[in-house]
């Protein structure tokens, strides 16, 4: 069974930064597969140690947001097109890197 088709999972990927977390109505509207939002969405709550742990919607400090980490779902696609996503991301020292890590191997024809 085909989740999802290969071209919506490559457009998908390419909008992940793996800085974000995503609503789950901009999931919807982007069509991820509601298996996959049902299965990666969790609540996620703000850090104050530094910037990039403190969460913002629409510009504004939120403490606790519900939604998918885009991170997540790069990973969820590249399983999905059949990657191995341990051996792909083993040196990605960061979200960011990781989901590069995933573009470039997908690009590659890994």
């Amino acid at each position: 069974m085909i989740e999802i088709a290969r071209h919506r999972a490559l457009a998908l990927l390419s909008e992940c930064t793996g800085d974000d977390i995503w609503s789950v109505q901009h999931c919807r509207e982007r069509r991820v597969p509601q298996r996959w939002i049902e299965e990666l969405t969790d609540n996620y709550e703000s850090g104050f140690q530094s910037n990039s742990q403190t969460i913002y919607v629409k510009n504004q400090l939120t403490n606790q947001y519900q939604g998918i980490r885009d991170v997540d779902l790069a990973m969820r696609i590249a399983q999905t097109l059949g990657l191995d996503v341990n051996r792909v991301t083993a040196t990605a020292s960061s979200r960011r890197h990781i989901v590069t890590a995933i573009k470039e191997a997908v690009m590659d024809g890994d």
